[in-house]
């Protein structure tokens, strides 16, 4: 029985009498029909079902706080109660609810500790792991219905990514850097909309700075990256500073989609004329054609939250120049 066939079995078969079932969802479910005629193995399909359900999970926990801005913080779980690093982390944290937003860590000891404590138990989410070390659940987020516990890395990280308006990382081992280097490059090929990520050194440390040096002076000196992409993210040692990082990245930027070709800056307040201009007479090597100019809501724009009153930049962007995109953002915010 071919895809066709099994489609149009359960268009006939799923009758829920309020209007069709949704298109993806018969998708999902002749996906699944599937496995059984291609005779997929029985561990194959049991990763499949098991990240089907936990990110169904993921979504429900998460659609109650679709409209608060939320952080991703990550870091050592190894990391003492007595490092400097680790009142850092509380004080970042803390900082960052007071400015509206809540916190989601990976649930463990270390800076996810510290984080959660900053954080509070209200204002925290907890992405757990399933490991056979080093990640007890900690006492500030431990049974709290913004708990989950995952089985899988690649559902975690999609939770920790998706969910987030802001990435902040402190020193930390394989996993921390494995979230840096994803997220950068889920920001450097457009996969995701733009977003802030501060590295945050511990007070007077370094530890950041070795890892630029390793950007500058290998892969960029290399030609493996391009030098716009070093503006994706900052390095601070400063509570202070990676606070505004964050919060003023949305100073004035609210979001940024893409229709037939078209890409839409959405704003919270208009710009004036002469910063229109400043922006046509400095980006327009990120330009397909055309030029920045103002506009109204394209045809299909996806909903805003709250629906708050917003002015758009209309451009036809290269797709590719996504660091220089930052750079456009940061303009219209002021910097």
């Amino acid at each position: 029985m071919d895809d066709r066939t099994i489609q149009t079995k359960l268009e006939a078969l799923i009758q829920l009498g309020k209007g069709h079932p949704s298109h993806f969802i018969l998708e999902i479910l002749v996906t699944a029909l599937g496995l059984l005629r291609d005779q997929v193995e029985d561990h194959d399909i049991k990763i499949i079902h098991h990240a089907l359900k936990e990110m169904r999970y993921g979504y429900k926990l998460f659609r109650p706080y679709r409209e608060v801005r939320k952080v991703s913080v990550f870091g050592s779980a190894r990391t003492e109660p007595t490092d400097p690093l680790y009142a850092h982390s509380a004080l970042f944290s803390k900082r960052m609810t007071e400015s509206g937003f809540m916190v989601i860590t990976g649930a463990g000891e270390g800076i996810m500790r510290a984080a959660q404590s900053g954080a509070g138990r209200t204002h925290s989410f907890g992405m757990n792991i399933t490991l056979p070390f080093e990640q007890a659940v900690n006492e500030f987020i431990e049974d709290d219905p913004k708990l989950m516990t995952f089985k899988y890395f690649f559902t975690r990280k999609l939770f920790f990514i998706k969910e987030a308006n802001a990435i902040a990382l402190f020193p930390g081992g394989f996993g921390t850097h494995d979230e840096g280097f994803e997220v950068l490059t889920l920001l450097q090929t457009g996969k995701i909309a733009p977003l802030p990520i501060v590295f945050i050194n511990e007070p007077g440390g370094d530890n950041w700075g070795t890892f630029r040096n390793y950007l500058e002076g290998t892969l960029l000196a290399k030609g493996l990256i391009s030098p716009e992409d070093i503006h994706l993210f900052k390095i601070t040692d400063s509570i202070d500073t990676a606070v505004h990082e964050i919060t003023h990245f949305y100073h004035n930027y609210h979001s940024l989609y893409s229709i037939d070709g078209q890409s839409v800056i959405r704003l919270q307040h208009p710009i004036s004329s002469e910063m229109l201009q400043q922006v046509n007479d400095q980006f327009t090597d990120i330009l397909e054609d055309g030029r920045f100019t103002e506009g109204a809501a394209l045809p299909g724009e996806p909903d805003v939250n709250g629906n708050p009153p917003l002015y758009r930049i209309v451009f036809h962007f290269n797709k590719r120049n996504f660091g220089r995109l930052h750079q456009l953002i940061h303009l219209m915010n002021g910097y």
